[in-house]
This record gives structure tokens, C-alpha cells and sequence, in this order.
């Protein structure tokens, strides 16, 4: 069996569709179906079901594509194991972070770490936390900053700081005796919100905050950006809730004090465990580890 009966297979298992299969692979079309059936020949078995209008695995061919993919991720390691440098005069940083921290934490870190490895080629991609939990189990990525929690038994998570959600309103929108108020959660009730939405980390620790005070917010807005929803709030018509290290950066805006008060949370650096470490991965967290310093 060669590397290129897995690639086919995975892509075939992927798409579909041999013709399809084909055309990402850059082949012909016979040409794949012939090496998948040279790989079922090989094993004495059929991968795939061929009757229906789609092309999907068997049986047989879902326990062979399970270890296929993860020969596959072991391989791609292997490679980036070799082309790994110790002095970090040349690599590559796969990087993925949750968006809040693209807003505050992470241009400083990407300075300093490029102004230290200037060959090293950074990769860096906004998603949410469980996506980034699949991608580090994936082996799409060296490492994440995320926040701690419930990640399962392959995620290392290696907490950083602590953060801290409060309320947030436009600096214009507060009338002289709100700047000292404590706002009770039937203050909170007189508020539109305009919030991340339910993927987003914040909006779930937001979701679990609520639920806990039996606290239902008008909620007015969803958005799926926050440069977008600041930009709302700073009209002055509604609220919102975001770390207090994005505010601190907004000149305009004005943290209001409640009661209770908003959940804090433990900012984290994911990783996957027994996986390989590229040096260029393990110089950016101790980078990001010197935070807690």
C-alpha cells in the first residue's frame, strides 16, 4: 500500500463522489477508481458502497478510515518533525484563538514573537472555542488560547490569567448619577443587550451567568463580530457584556458596576496531548506563559 491509496481513499470518503474526488486530487477519474479498487483488492473487502447516488464508506471501510486519517495526521507530523529547526531560524506556528483575545491579547504576543523568530511563518485563524478544540484534536493546529473547562482527556489545558466580564455601555448614554450606581438585576431588566452570539465563549459564560441568577436579558441584538458590536454599542441605545481588558481599550465606553456581579474566567493555552511540539510551538508558550510573570 502506498501514501497515495490513503490520499485517494480519504478523498473519495470526503467528496463523495469519485468525479469530484478526482477533480481536487487533480486525476482522472479512472485513474482514482482503479487505485481504490486496487486498495479493496488489497484488503479482500469492500470500502465503499457504490449503489446509491453517493459514494459512502462501508462497514469495513469506517474502521479503515479511522486509522487512516490518524496514519495520515502521524505522517504529516513526521514531516513537520523533520523540517523542525532548534535554533527557529526557519518553522512554521499554527495558531487559533477565540475572538475575544484577537481584539487585546494577541497582536502584541505575534509582535514580540516575530520580532524573536522572524523565519518562523505564522499561521494564525479566529474561531470558537469548540472548533478550536476539534482542530487541536485534528492536528490542524500547535496550539490555541482558549479558556479552561470540560476539553476531554486528549486537550492539555495550561491556565493563563484570569478574566473578567463586565456590563458595557457608550460613555455618551450615561446620565451624570448612573456613573456610581450599582445596577440590581432589576436594573438589568430595563437594558437591551446586543450580544455575541450563542458560539461565541463570552456568550456562553453570559448564557450560564443568566441561567444561574434566573435572569432573562432583553436581548435586541445577536452578532457574529465584535468590532461590529462595539460599534453598535457606542451609538448609546443598548448594552453588552465583554471582557474588561477590550474595554479598557475603547475610550468611549463605560463599564457600569452590577450586582451580582458578572462571571470572571481562566483564560488557558490549549494544546493536545502526545502530540508532536514543534520547537516553534513550545518557544511561543513559553512567550505566552510568561504572561502569568
Amino acid at each position: 500500500m502506498l501514501l497515495r491509496h490513503i490520499r485517494y481513499l480519504l478523498a473519495v470518503a470526503d467528496h463523495g463522489n469519485f468525479t469530484r474526488a478526482a477533480e481536487a486530487l487533480h486525476v482522472s477519474q479512472p485513474a482514482l477508481s482503479q487505485q481504490i479498487k486496487q486498495l479493496e483488492s488489497s484488503m479482500g473487502v469492500p470500502l465503499f458502497d457504490r449503489s446509491g447516488r453517493s459514494i459512502v464508506p462501508t462497514d469495513a471501510g469506517r474502521v479503515y478510515l479511522e486509522h487512516a486519517r490518524r496514519s495520515l495526521r502521524e505522517l504529516e507530523a513526521g514531516r513537520r518533525a523533520v523540517m523542525d529547526v532548534s535554533d527557529l531560524s526557519r518553522g512554521q506556528l499554527r495558531l487559533g484563538v477565540t475572538p475575544t483575545f484577537s481584539e487585546y491579547l494577541v497582536a502584541p504576543l505575534i509582535d514580540r514573537f516575530s520580532a524573536r523568530y522572524p523565519g518562523v511563518a505564522i499561521s494564525l485563524t479566529e474561531m470558537s472555542l469548540e472548533q478550536i478544540l476539534d482542530a487541536l484534536a485534528r492536528d490542524l493546529l500547535d496550539v490555541a488560547i482558549g479558556f479552561t473547562g470540560e476539553h476531554g482527556a486528549d486537550i492539555d489545558a495550561q491556565p493563563l490569567f484570569e478574566e473578567k466580564l463586565c456590563l458595557v455601555t457608550a460613555g455618551s448614554a450615561l446620565d451624570p448619577g448612573q456613573q456610581n450606581k450599582v445596577l440590581t438585576l432589576a436594573d438589568l431588566q430595563t437594558l437591551r443587550f446586543a450580544l455575541l452570539a450563542p458560539a461565541f465563549a463570552t456568550r456562553i459564560s453570559v448564557d450560564a451567568w443568566c441561567r444561574k441568577q434566573r435572569f432573562t436579558p432583553n436581548i435586541a441584538l445577536e452578532a457574529n463580530s465584535i468590532a461590529i458590536l462595539l460599534k453598535v454599542i457606542k451609538q448609546g441605545r443598548m448594552v453588552t457584556i465583554l471582557p474588561d481588558a477590550i474595554v479598557r481599550e475603547q475610550r468611549d465606553l463605560y463599564e457600569l458596576r452590577t450586582r451580582p456581579v458578572l462571571p470572571r474566567r481562566t483564560a488557558a493555552l490549549l494544546r493536545r496531548k502526545n502530540g508532536y511540539r514543534s520547537v516553534a510551538a513550545d518557544a511561543f508558550a513559553t512567550l505566552v506563559k510568561g504572561l502569568q510573570d
